[in-house]
């Protein structure tokens, strides 16, 4: 599989959206709005990161990265997601490369860390750990994790974007 990660383009906007609701249909766990909350984040010039896998020609992954907020101040936080890949690349690494590329794009722009919302065994590969002091409201600790790339983790409560309640 020759597999390219870049930048998202302005002709990329329906296949990431076709890629997305595909990921995301089966999926347990989700009100499937995933493509409502990217075109949000979009339209809002939030999406601070957002990178798609093409295999020829064809975008076939996708990752985002928008700012967050968290109650103790703390500056230059973000938060990974969605990141969706096609169900036939779906097992093959693609979700691992976005991942990897999303988390260098972020320390190469000095971001102090990251936080996700999402399966711990996944996650954790990549270095991301359940943070008892910071807390996503209505979430289960350890399915919020977070990754710091200097310094330490803030405490507080970790406010998305207002796109993430997009539902169209």
């Amino acid at each position: 599989m020759n597999l390219k990660i870049r930048n998202e383009i302005s002709a990329d906007v329906d296949a990431i959206d076709a890629v997305t609701t595909a990921a995301f249909l089966n999926a347990p766990h989700t009100a499937h709005t995933e493509q409502f909350i990217v075109k949000a984040l979009r339209n809002a010039g939030k999406l601070t990161i957002s990178l798609v896998a093409e295999v020829g020609g064809d975008v076939v992954g996708h990752v985002a990265v928008s700012p967050v907020s968290i109650s103790d101040g703390a500056s230059d936080w973000y938060g990974l997601g969605p990141i969706s890949v096609s169900p036939e690349y779906q097992g093959q690494g693609v979700g691992s490369l976005l991942m990897r590329e999303a988390l260098r794009a972020l320390r190469e722009r000095t971001a102090s860390g990251c936080v996700v919302l999402g399966e711990p065994s996944y996650y954790g590969r990549f270095s991301f750990r359940s943070e008892p002091g910071l807390v996503l409201p209505d979430v289960p600790q350890e399915y919020f994790q977070v990754i710091s790339f200097k310094g330490g983790v803030p405490r507080g409560v970790v406010s998305y974007d207002e796109s993430f309640s997009a539902s169209a």
